[in-house]
């Protein structure tokens, strides 16, 4: 079995751990290959190298970096099928949208690109007619990026891509779930010219090569998307030297069908939001709530809808609208939630079970009615494709019921109603909301959650921002007479 090397400081190594993890297709439940769960003295070399590279890539001029970033994007695309088809096999999803995630990976290495010459400062004016007030903006410096296993390819151009145009070097830890991918765009970042140390990758667990990561007093700033608990220990083991975070942690969006929707168009976009990556996407609609008047008509359609999907392996199989979760351990989490919730009273529309196949990981598309707000299964990430329906009354019932959460990161209305829309946009307390669409950002937006959901975001001109400090210059002159 082989065993996926780490990379640091400019080349490949094996590591010396005595541990090693499994990477397991999930449709299949064959193992690809092993990961190390590395040492505490490679995790420390991999942040040591970036230190050193950092000094190096921070005076690369910005047009510079600018043609490497895009470069790592052209050699992504220059073999795309592949890295697609690595993707589907690690993590379960549909090649097409595999291929999609490849692309949007692309799209991201070529954006960041552009922002070569648009990083700048101000020049403010002084209380003091001999004095200028410059504000610069330079990199943070090291920038440790720990990437999800529900989106390991485009999250990892997210926080790689930000981290090189901004001037700063990163050390990446993938997945152990999906780490493949993240090891194959190393080979390709590996022939990019960047200089030794810009770039670095460490495999190992969150608890142990995560934390030693967070925690390093080297660090300027780390990146995280995944769970609330994981963000939590990271919080944590970054306080020990104040060190900066950005998090994307969990999500629960709230998805407000009014009477006032076009109900076809709600069905269509909710079902795709659903069953995308399985449901196993932090902005995919968790819950819905529909006017009580047109609620029985949206149920038919969207059971309907829901029913009409083909759930398999797309390497073996043709036109697969959904694959499987993406491990175990996640099919025995949303197993548990949707048992719970038919234990509270809940009534299966449909799905609502693990499905009848030989091997992999595998749960039905499932809706479920007669579930109150205060559900579990309408608090709780689910994380499967699971759709739990409950109705309302009043539009201001239906926005309390969508801000009632500890989650703040994606919402979603369905209206025609301008009231409603200027309502929502008012008085909806989230990072994003998507109105009459199919959640999902757009790489030159802004990508961020309120309370729970995280700290800081990604994307766009502000996404940027985390990844840079402000110094600020009070330059004193005086008059040559």
């Amino acid at each position: 079995m082989s065993v996926q090397p780490l990379y640091m400081n400019g080349e490949f190594v094996t590591s010396q751990s005595h541990e090693f993890i499994d990477v397991v297709n999930p449709a299949t439940e064959e193992v690809l290959s092993q990961v190390a769960d590395a040492t505490e003295e490679e995790t420390n070399h991999a942040v040591e190298s970036a230190w050193a590279g950092q000094k190096v890539w921070e005076k690369v001029p910005q047009m510079e970096r600018g043609r490497i970033v895009r470069q790592i994007g052209d050699a992504i695309a220059a073999d795309k099928e592949t890295y697609a088809k690595m993707l589907s096999e690690e993590q379960g999803k549909p090649l097409e949208e595999a291929r999609g995630e490849v692309d949007t990976a692309v799209d991201f290495f070529h954006y960041m690109s552009e922002w070569n010459r648009k990083i700048g400062g101000d020049i403010v004016p002084s209380d003091d007619p001999n004095e200028q007030i410059l504000i610069q903006k330079k990199p943070i410096g090291v920038v440790v990026g720990i990437i999800p296993w529900n989106y390991p390819v485009f999250i990892f151009a997210r926080k790689v891509a930000t981290a090189l145009i901004t001037g700063c070097s990163v050390v990446i830890k993938p997945s152990e779930e999906t780490p493949n991918t993240a090891v194959a765009f190393a080979k390709v970042i590996d022939k990019a010219g960047l200089p030794k140390g810009v770039f670095n990758l460490v495999t190992g667990k969150g608890d142990t090569v995560g934390n030693r990561l967070a925690s390093h007093r080297k660090v300027a700033l780390i990146s995280m998307t995944g769970s609330v608990p994981a963000g939590t220990k990271v919080m944590e083991a970054a306080a020990q030297n104040i060190t900066k975070v950005n998090l994307e942690l969990g999500g629960k969006a709230p998805i407000i069908v009014s009477k006032h929707a076009d109900l076809d168009l709600a069905v269509k976009h909710i079902k795709a939001s659903r069953i995308e990556n399985a449901g196993q996407a932090c902005i995919s609609a968790e819950r819905v709530y529909v006017q009580e008047e047109v609620a029985e008509t949206f149920t038919k359609k969207m059971v309907a809808a829901m029913a009409d999907t083909k759930v398999g392996y797309s390497l073996n199989e043709d036109q697969i609208d959904m694959g499987p979760l993406a491990s175990s351990h996640h099919l025995e989490k949303v197993e548990q939630l949707v048992n719970h919730a038919k234990k509270a009273g809940a009534h299966v529309e449909l799905g609502g079970k693990r499905m009848d196949k030989e091997r992999g990981f595998f749960y039905a598309p499932t809706v479920l009615t007669n579930v109150n707000h205060d559900d579990e299964i309408m608090t709780t990430e689910v994380f499967g494709p699971v759709l739990p329906i409950t109705t309302y009354n009043t539009f201001s019932e239906a926005i309390d019921y969508a801000n009632d959460s500890i989650y703040g990161l994606a919402s979603a209305l369905y209206t025609n109603d301008y009231n409603e829309m200027m309502q929502a946009a008012r008085d909806l307390h989230y990072g994003e909301t998507f109105v009459n669409r199919e959640t999902g950002e757009a790489i030159q937006g802004y990508h961020a959650g309120m309370r729970q959901s995280g700290i800081g975001g990604t994307d766009g001109k502000h996404g940027l921002n985390d990844f840079l400090s402000t110094h600020v210059m009070y330059l004193a002159y005086q008059d040559e007479n």
